[in-house]
């Protein structure tokens, strides 16, 4: 049956999945003949990503069946489920395959690792110690002694320089922490001066204040009392206003009689 038929999107879903099968089968074919490690890794790496590609594939193949599986009849929805099991089948094979590969690609970096380079560094060795002299066995003896105790020299040089950057380091952090001491202790006593600071300026607002105030009334007092003034000049005999003491009363006009 034609996946066409029952929905566009499986068929779609259906292809990129076969794609991938004949992918994958090809790439194993050429794995198998590839006889370097490296390459054998950077194949197998690619392998293992197109199956994680063809399994997403696979899980949006089997939500698609779920959503039309209401519009399908029973032949149909058995004959998607089949063809679901049968792709998860054969990428099953493909990651099997893929399991062997790895285990062998790991044997095979293990004897390079251990056996490869060993075995001809010993023989070589070998060849070299049998065609010597006893003299030249000495010599030669004397010679790695000399460059083992050269070696020695160097790494105790390299850990001499080591402790000496270390003091270093540790007398640098020291003079830095007493100097953040310092840093701090100044800042704890420009906090204290900024609060006495503080309070003073509050104090002399206080007294701007109250200075204001009294200046205030005294004005309001002198204008009541020239306002005072000005009303017995005008009309001198209000007796509502009383006469301010310390000021003397207007002067009453009097008319000088001469006699003749």
């Amino acid at each position: 049956m034609d996946l066409a038929a029952v929905s566009e999107e499986l068929a779609e879903i259906e292809g990129q999945i076969a794609d991938i099968f004949r992918a994958l089968s090809n790439g194993f074919q050429k794995l198998e003949k590839i006889k370097d490690v490296n390459r054998q890794s950077r194949q197998l790496e690619e392998l293992t990503d197109k199956m994680r590609e063809c399994k997403r594939l696979i899980k949006e193949f089997d939500r698609e069946v779920k959503e039309i599986e209401r519009r399908t009849d029973a032949n149909t929805h058995k004959m998607l489920n089949e063809k679901k099991q049968s792709m998860i089948k054969e990428l099953n094979s493909y990651v099997a395959l893929k399991k062997q590969h790895q285990s062998n690609l790991e044997n095979n970096k293990r004897v390079d690792l251990f056996d490869g380079p060993s075995e001809g560094f010993g023989e070589e060795n070998v060849l070299l110690a049998s065609s010597m002299t006893n003299q030249q066995l000495m010599d030669r003896g004397h010679q790695m002694m000399d460059e083992t105790d050269q070696t020695i020299d160097r790494a105790k040089k390299v850990v001499q320089d080591t402790v000496d950057v270390g003091t270093e380091t540790a007398a640098a952090l020291k003079a830095q922490t007493e100097q953040m001491s310092r840093i701090v202790n100044e800042l704890d006593s420009i906090h204290f001066s900024i609060q006495k600071a503080s309070k003073l300026v509050k104090e002399i607002g206080r007294q701007v204040a109250t200075d204001k105030c009294i200046m205030a009334l005294l004005f309001l007092i002198v204008i009541g009392v020239i306002a005072i003034i000005i009303v017995k000049l005008v009309n001198p005999k209000n007796k509502d206003i009383r006469d301010i003491p310390g000021l003397a009363p207007p002067a009453m006009n009097r008319r000088l009689l001469w006699t003749t």
